[in-house]
């Protein structure tokens, strides 16, 4: 499995409005593509910042994703959220949601 984390500064007073973008107009979205298993969205208290860990199948599935859905996930995001979001990837080692267990490293 393969992991997307994206970090986002929130626009001033914007934390329940992202919320809400994510509930009305991402997830539906991700739901879409092909190989999407989970989002898990947290804004910090205060609410200035928040991060999305969205999950796939492959990493191919979320590479696919960035190139094609991502831009517009951006617009639907663009009134709550100042500034160019941060995008790291990940390969899922554990997850306790999914039954993945640690693999063995060399």
């Amino acid at each position: 499995m393969y992991a997307r984390s994206v970090s986002f500064h929130l626009k001033p007073g914007r934390s329940a409005e992202f919320t809400q973008t994510l509930e009305k107009d991402v997830i539906p979205v991700l739901r879409k593509q092909k190989g999407f298993q989970d989002e898990i969205a947290f804004v910090a208290p205060g609410g200035a910042d928040a991060v999305g860990i969205s999950v796939w199948d492959l990493k191919e599935n979320a590479e696919t994703y960035a190139r094609g859905a991502y831009p517009g996930v951006l617009k639907a995001l663009q009134q709550v959220v100042e500034g160019t979001p941060q995008v790291q990837t990940y390969e899922v080692s554990n997850s306790t949601f999914h039954k993945i267990a640690a693999r063995a490293t060399a």
